[in-house]
């Protein structure tokens, strides 16, 4: 993964708003009087779809493969959390946002944290 500002800024960003706008998405279709599981799967499949879309800008900006990972994961998780959390009780923009945003920082940190160990003593 690349280590220059620009990409490290570009991916925070990218992740960030793949997982804010993947929860407001879930968050304007999933109901409260949805069953959890359904909102889940519901959430997973838009989540991907704002990802698959977002991806498709980003990677001409940060490169395919480096993109592709992160954005389309943040889209699946923050969308199955938010189609979760917004099954169970009625969920606002912003908590969904929220949601969102912290699932892409946390899927962006998982990702460098896993490359860091698979390519340690390789560089």
């Amino acid at each position: 993964m690349e280590r220059r500002l620009y990409f490290l800024v570009g991916d925070l960003f990218g992740n960030t708003g793949v997982g804010v706008l993947a929860g407001l998405t879930v968050t304007w279709l999933v109901g409260d009087t949805w069953a959890i599981g359904f909102g889940m799967v519901i959430g997973m499949c838009l989540g991907d779809l704002v990802a698959l879309v977002a991806a498709g800008v980003l990677s001409v900006l940060f490169g395919a493969m480096e993109v592709m990972l992160p954005i389309m994961l943040t889209g699946m998780l923050s969308g199955m959390l938010v189609g979760m959390v917004a099954a169970m009780s009625p969920l606002s923009a912003g908590v969904a946002a929220g949601i969102g945003a912290l699932a892409g920082v946390l899927v962006l940190s998982a990702t460098y944290a896993l490359n860091a160990h698979l390519t340690a003593g390789h560089e």
